[in-house]
């Protein structure tokens, strides 16, 4: 009896100790905000076994500390080649007004705006894989791709046969995906036939043995960027995935809608270096030879182009970066916002700056699907309705498909276009590519989009959330309850 006893006493002491290391190492993490400390403490207290290794797999955004050093020292040697020729600085072309935008978006990344840029808004996912096949079909020295998923459907399997054919061409085709959001494309014959064809393939963050994957990073911090970059001077960025808006691995929440834009001129440099930075972090044999492209003078300004400036983050960038450029477009706007997102799980700092802004008086209208792929992020974004609405905020569903366009527009003159969803995973979790834009034309244009979207939304007002069961509102308050945690 007294063995008995004696035993349990030690291992409640071995799990207490275990607990008070744990919940010390929550309290030592760097960029914790306080809600998400209080959270996994609670966690870890409440349920020890399960809270402790919850929080070893997915409580900290860590890539492991090997690609951590990796990745630092091909920033190091990026910076090295890239500073004689610069990214540009078309700072001076901004007005005043949305200069300091400009500066946030350079103190993350580190690029410059650029003038001197066409761009097109393509009218929708098919003629954007068009335009991309069109455009490697012309290239004459380089082809670079790189997508969180990209599917072996129609429009995946036109991309394929685009890029061997490139190849075939003695163009250099590099071909980039996240090991996660593309396993499909990674597991079938496309993947080994484009490596036969000459082009060179790489997976980021694989995911190798599920067992051992915990000990060399989180294994849900993913590659979300979406980027094309041919010949150092044309570009894509936007939502879109390389894949069929019919997205048959969740055909019954298709169309997928998206919206991208294609640029040409010296913006493509920068969306060149997020590509290099990926690449050289997972391929060894031809850094040199990226290390040469950047080093060439920039592609030509065009006349009368607009500005443009890449914004690149993840959780190797700088704590909350983007939330921040969410936060100070918010704060920058006079006059209208218009944001379209498919995840909304806002920061306890974003949904005050979204308030404050509605609270002045801006008009701030809020696109989001009626119908959303996940019903975990879906319960949670509903959680913040009545706030939002309370406050004036404008929020619209829209009923078409699922909307997956993120974009923002600000007074008719500034937009934002790219991966980011307004969540915590694209804060925290995940690499993340967008382009901020100065542009009248441009920013019309996509306000333009935002408009068909928003013809095909119904409204929901304080009187239907309201009228929500109680059941409903705590399966949302409980469900948004989690977001510190994960």
């Amino acid at each position: 009896m007294l063995d008995a006893l004696r035993h349990s006493l030690i291992g409640i002491a071995i799990v207490t100790l275990l607990e008070i290391v744990v919940i010390v190492r929550i309290l030592l993490r760097p960029n914790r905000d306080p809600a998400s400390r209080i959270a996994w403490m609670a966690v870890v207290g409440a349920l020890p076994f399960f809270g402790m290794l919850a929080y070893l797999l997915v409580g900290e955004a860590n890539i492991g500390a090997a690609r951590t050093k990796r990745l630092d020292a091909v920033f190091v040697r990026i910076a090295q080649t890239t500073s004689a020729a610069e990214t540009g600085n078309g700072l001076a072309s901004v007005p005043p007004l949305w200069r300091h935008l400009f500066e946030l978006g350079r103190s993350i990344s580190g690029f410059s705006p650029i003038e001197g840029n066409r761009a097109q808004l393509m009218a929708d996912s098919n003629a954007t894989i068009d335009a991309m096949v069109a455009d490697i079909d012309a290239a004459r020295d380089h082809v670079h791709l790189l997508f969180y998923i990209w599917l072996p459907d129609n429009n995946g399997r036109k991309v394929v046969e685009a890029v061997k054919r490139a190849a075939a061409r003695g163009v250099t085709c590099r071909a980039m995906v996240d090991d996660l959001g593309s396993r499909s494309l990674v597991r079938s014959d496309h993947w080994s036939e484009m490596r036969a064809a000459g082009v060179r393939v790489a997976t980021g963050l694989p995911i190798g043995h599920l067992l051992l994957r915990p000990f060399h990073g989180r294994i849900d911090l993913r590659n979300h960027r979406k980027i094309v970059v041919i010949d150092d001077r044309i570009t894509y960025c936007g939502s879109q995935n390389c894949a069929d808006p019919e997205f048959l691995v969740k055909a019954k929440f298709a169309p997928w809608v998206d919206a991208v834009v294609r640029f040409e001129g010296p913006v493509a440099r920068q969306n060149q270096i997020l590509f290099a930075s990926d690449w050289m972090t997972y391929v060894n044999d031809d850094q040199d030879a990226l290390l040469a492209l950047l080093a060439r003078p920039l592609p030509e300004a065009l006349p009368d182009g607009v500005t443009a400036q890449v914004v690149g983050t993840g959780p190797t960038v700088r704590f909350s970066a983007m939330p921040e450029m969410f936060e100070a477009l918010l704060f920058a706007a006079r006059r209208d916002v218009v944001i379209t997102t498919p995840y909304f799980v806002p920061n306890d700092a974003l949904l005050s700056a979204l308030c404050t802004t509605a609270y002045r008086g801006i008009d701030i209208t809020l696109v989001l699907p009626a119908r959303n792929d996940s019903w975990i992020v879906g319960a949670a974004s509903r959680s913040y309705y009545a706030g939002l609405l309370a406050a004036g905020v404008k929020i619209l569903e829209y009923e078409g498909g699922l909307l997956h366009t993120k974009s923002f527009t600000l007074d008719g003159e500034v937009s934002l276009i790219g991966s980011a969803n307004m969540d915590r995973r694209s804060f925290d979790l995940n690499y993340e590519n967008n382009v901020l834009i100065h542009d009248p034309g441009l920013t019309a244009a996509i306000r333009n989009r935002q408009q068909q979207y928003i013809a095909r939304t119904h409204p929901v007002t304080r009187e239907m959330v309201a009228g929500w069961s109680m059941p409903q509102r705590l399966r949302n308050n409980l469900i948004a309850t989690l977001g510190p945690v994960l």
